[in-house]
């Protein structure tokens, strides 16, 4: 076995902190890096213990889990670190700019805790943590946040072929159902995404659902 992925909580709920943390020490692979209450210590502390993600509360004091992720795992970061959010609401506002922020997905707080180590695992390992039926709900709900900045299809590097499991991964869809969609093995919708992810220097899925709906090339 390797070294354990190492994960900073951030929540300012100390039980629900305590809970988390208990939670993951648990866990032969993963260990606590380090606990805080706010987004501002969250930033401070993942600069002096260097951890693997952080799980990460939205609505706290100080400075709040969307700037704190954006500090962490926006654009523009020299070392950006995973973030996983964690949120009351699945639709909460707060959520999607998060995602935006640079957080690499979300669950909720009410999760069991297998679905937290699923996160976690899923997270660090460079993954993407959104469920296709929450992208759609997401999405849906805030469009009207992230209309289109003034690129156009055109404006891409990507093959038709690639711009149509762009669409289909900002609707909604899973690997699974993008093969079953286009006839193709989900080993070939990978090499797709992997190669939609390079041509257009985004992270992760969550990024080309935002970039797909900002782009205009998702209405």
């Amino acid at each position: 076995m390797g070294a354990p992925i190492r994960v900073l909580v951030c929540d300012d709920q100390a039980l629900i902190r305590t809970g988390f943390a208990t939670i993951i020490d648990a866990q032969p692979d993963l260990e606590v890096a380090g606990e805080c209450g706010d987004g501002r210590a969250a930033v401070d502390l993942a600069a002096q213990v260097n951890p693997d993600m952080v799980v990460m509360d939205v609505r706290m004091p100080v400075l709040d889990g969307i700037e704190a992720t954006r500090l962490l795992a926006g654009s523009g970061v020299a070392h950006p670190v995973k973030v996983l959010v964690v949120t009351t609401f699945n639709l909460d506002e707060y959520v999607y700019e998060a995602l935006r922020a640079g957080a690499s997905g979300f669950l909720l707080k009410d999760a069991p805790p297998a679905q937290l180590l699923h996160g976690i695992r899923t997270v660090a390992t460079g993954a993407a943590l959104l469920a296709p039926e929450v992208t759609r709900q997401l999405v849906g709900r805030y469009a009207a946040r992230i209309r289109p900045t003034g690129g156009t299809p055109g404006d891409t590097a990507l093959t038709p072929r690639e711009l149509e499991v762009l669409r289909l991964i900002a609707n909604g869809l899973s690997n699974r159902e993008i093969a079953t969609t286009l006839v193709i093995s989900q080993e070939t919708v990978k090499t797709y995404v992997s190669r939609i992810l390079a041509k257009l220097n985004l992270r992760d899925r969550v990024q080309a659902v935002v970039h797909a709906y900002r782009s205009g090339l998702v209405t």
